[in-house]
């Protein structure tokens, strides 16, 4: 409940600071940090903390799960606060389609953070992708 919260009060007031963006840029190839750059101030946000989460895990010294973590969702393209709201509470068809679109944004840039983006919300994933999806989920 209390990640929900912090959840909502982050969509409605996202912010994205030059420094964090500095480090995603020197991380990601040019073609990610494309992508990357044109995802939205909330998704950025997340996929940031994301990272951060990564890099503090026993995934932390496997680049494809780093990048994964920045680029997960970038297939969500623009999404006003009330589709995200709805999402939540009764879900939302077009949203739960962003791993296939994410997958076809980077799959010629990148063919395996582009499969995993694919699956990052599948049940029958192995340990990693599992360990993954539990910091996701945080938020």
């Amino acid at each position: 409940m209390i990640a929900r919260i912090k959840q909502g009060l982050s969509c409605l007031f996202p912010k994205f600071e030059k420094e964090k963006d500095e480090v995603v840029k020197k991380f990601l190839t040019e073609e990610e940090y494309k992508i990357f750059s044109k995802m939205e101030v909330y998704d950025k946000a997340h996929s940031y903390r994301n990272f951060l989460r990564v890099k503090k895990s026993e995934l932390k010294n496997d680049e494809k799960f780093l990048k994964l973590a920045l680029l997960h969702d970038c297939g969500k393209g623009k999404v006003t606060f009330f589709r995200r709201v709805k999402k939540v509470l009764i879900g939302d068809k077009l949203l739960e389609k962003h791993p296939e679109f994410s997958y076809e944004k980077l799959k010629d840039i990148n063919i395996e953070i582009a499969k995993l983006a694919k699956i990052h919300h599948n049940s029958d994933v192995d340990k990693n992708m599992k360990i993954f999806q539990e910091m996701d989920d945080k938020g």
